[in-house]
């Protein structure tokens, strides 16, 4: 059973940085991607950027594009999420996302297997 475990949220002002990251357990992740998706109250969740686990393909949202950059640990299974230049709109909590021959990775049902979510709050 695949789990993943998100961690690194929490209150920073505007212009700060955050690291976010995912620990993923039960699997063999070498054919997987991995994704991180964010939901603000109120709105649907969204994507924020993926990347292949054995491979240098990364997608990005262009709304953090420059910003946000998705990198993976292997020997950790552990992928993160470092943001910088965070603005209020950065807001939601962000959630880790993983399956395998995943088509549209910026397409949340493309994604089996999620997170619990951890809070990100970016004050002004």
């Amino acid at each position: 059973q695949v789990q993943l475990v998100e961690s690194g949220g929490g209150l920073v002002q505007a212009g700060g940085s955050l690291r976010l990251s995912c620990a993923a357990s039960g699997g063999t992740f070498s054919s997987y991607v991995m994704g991180w998706f964010r939901q603000a109250p109120g709105k649907e969740r969204e994507f924020v950027a993926a990347r292949g686990w054995s491979d240098t393909n990364t997608y990005y949202a262009d709304s953090v594009k420059g910003r946000f950059t998705i990198s993976g640990d292997h020997a950790k299974n552990t992928v993160y999420l470092q943001m910088n230049s965070l603005k209020p709109e950065d807001t939601a909590v962000y959630y880790c996302a993983a399956d395998q021959l995943v088509v549209k990775p910026r397409v949340p049902t493309s994604y089996d297997y999620w997170g619990q979510g951890t809070q990100v709050t970016v004050s002004s």
